[in-house]
């Protein structure tokens, strides 16, 4: 009975969240790129500091309207991007001047791929949207999806360690981000990724300490990945 329970109260949950992202993305999409132009110079850093190859096949999570797949397109990887909102999907579809780049609906905590697909996965300013259940399934998820010693760049915010700075950015950008922000910039993102079966190679500070690239790898050790028979899936 008790389990019954817990597993309708995360069902719904994850109804809520799924509601929220959409509703919220719905209203941004269509000046989301004019919002987030701050964010121009990291694109092209996050695909410097990836640790793979032109070519690779690549996966970006939480792709939005498809800035970050483009910087990687645009570098020759072979780019898919996923989304929930169909809104911001419609935005990079219509930008899209990439054959080597295309994008799908799909939830990234229940992705529509096989195991080890892809050379290289990215989740570029997407953890901070969603609740602590959520972030953890769309790791594990990303683990599973890439092959084993295959790059994984996770970008999002972060804070500076000046005390007066970290209050302003936090108070700045908490106007803006969704309600799962203050949640994702307490947690350690760094415990979550270890127990998804990714690997912090490197990380390196962007946006005067307001963000950061962490460069991963997908831990290449028997039993770290989270195939899709193993993997206990959203409702």
């Amino acid at each position: 009975m008790r389990d019954r329970k817990r597993a309708v109260r995360a069902k719904a949950m994850d109804e809520e969240y799924y509601s929220y992202i959409k509703k919220f993305f719905g209203r941004w999409a269509p000046v989301y790129d004019i919002t987030s132009v701050f964010l121009a110079g990291v694109r092209d850093r996050v695909v410097e500091f990836t640790a793979a190859e032109a070519g690779s096949k690549m996966l970006d999570v939480c792709t939005g309207t498809g800035k970050q797949a483009f910087a990687f397109a645009e570098k020759g990887f072979d780019v898919t991007g996923i989304d929930l909102s169909k809104d911001m999907l419609k935005v990079a579809a219509a930008k899209n001047r990439y054959e080597n780049a295309g994008f799908k609906t799909a939830d990234a905590a229940d992705m529509p791929f096989e195991d080890e697909h892809f050379d290289v996965s990215c989740v570029s300013f997407g953890l901070h949207d969603m609740p602590p259940a959520a972030r953890e399934k769309v790791l594990k998820e990303t683990a599973r999806v890439t092959r084993p010693g295959g790059a994984v760049t996770i970008v999002d915010y972060a804070l500076p360690r000046n005390r007066l700075r970290r209050c302003l950015i936090y108070r700045f950008i908490r106007l803006y981000e969704s309600k799962y922000y203050p949640g994702f910039i307490s947690s350690d993102i760094r415990a979550l990724l270890r127990g998804s079966g990714i690997e912090v190679e490197k990380e390196l500070p962007v946006l005067f300490g307001a963000g950061r690239i962490l460069k991963c790898r997908r831990n290449v050790h028997s039993g770290s990945g989270h195939s899709r028979s193993g993997y206990s899936r959203s409702g």
